[in-house]
């Protein structure tokens, strides 16, 4: 186990998620799931939360209509989760400190990128803080693959459009069952430490290669960039 990836980097292309990896959205979700759960009388828990940071969505909604017995529609859901979390994610998510510089970073070596997530296209398009398209050459949801991400899916597609194989693919992932499977699949794998109370942090450092406590931790100087 290393604790941060290599500079000069030592891979072609870096796929990143988004939430708890590069933003902290952590108290944004927790906030959406207490109020969602509360409205139907359901105790908030973090094992709930865990899951659903895998499942995303459209999986997740299945999981909660199942799980509580709901009869409710797994769409209305979504909606519902897009309506409680649309203007906190367009005025208040920024990037964590140092993690849009690292990305700026890779790319003026030419070093690839690729958003991999499990959030809604909607969410992250609306963002006025971050600029998403400017930071990576190409962008992949979970509802692109239609598999949460206990599977590689998202991770092999970010590879396919980027043209890389995955075993030149750094991947920075903050959830266990996400870096185990790209683990699995070939791809090198960094564990990125969360805001989200559900992280198990012990799980994520055991799954990947590389740790990451903190961002600026992975910023070199101008020097070191020329020389990479």
């Amino acid at each position: 186990m290393h604790t941060t990836p290599p500079w000069p980097p030592a891979f072609d292309a870096a796929i990143f998620d988004f939430d708890g990896t590069i933003a902290n959205t952590g108290w944004i979700w927790e906030e959406v799931d207490r109020a969602f759960l509360g409205a139907r009388g359901i105790p908030y828990t973090t094992e709930y939360a865990r899951i659903l940071t895998v499942l995303g969505f459209s999986s997740g909604a299945q999981y909660t209509i199942e799980t509580y017995h709901l009869d409710e529609d797994p769409a209305d859901i979504c909606e519902e989760w897009t309506r409680l979390s649309s203007a906190l994610y367009r005025t208040k998510v920024t990037l964590r400190p140092g993690a849009e510089e690292y990305i700026k970073k890779l790319r003026s070596l030419g070093i690839k990128t690729a958003l991999a997530t499990s959030n809604e296209p909607k969410l992250i398009s609306s963002m006025e803080h971050v600029d998403v398209e400017a930071l990576f050459d190409v962008r992949v949801h979970a509802r692109d693959v239609g598999t949460t991400k206990d599977e590689p899916d998202i991770y092999l597609e970010a590879a396919r459009r980027l043209g890389v194989d995955p075993t030149r693919c750094m991947v920075f992932e903050d959830i266990e069952p996400g870096l185990r499977v790209a683990r699995e699949a070939g791809f090198i794998t960094c564990a990125v430490k969360s805001d989200e109370t559900a992280q198990l942090i012990e799980d994520v450092h055991d799954a990947a290669e590389f740790f990451l406590e903190d961002w600026t931790a992975l910023i070199p100087d101008d020097e070191e960039v020329r020389l990479g």
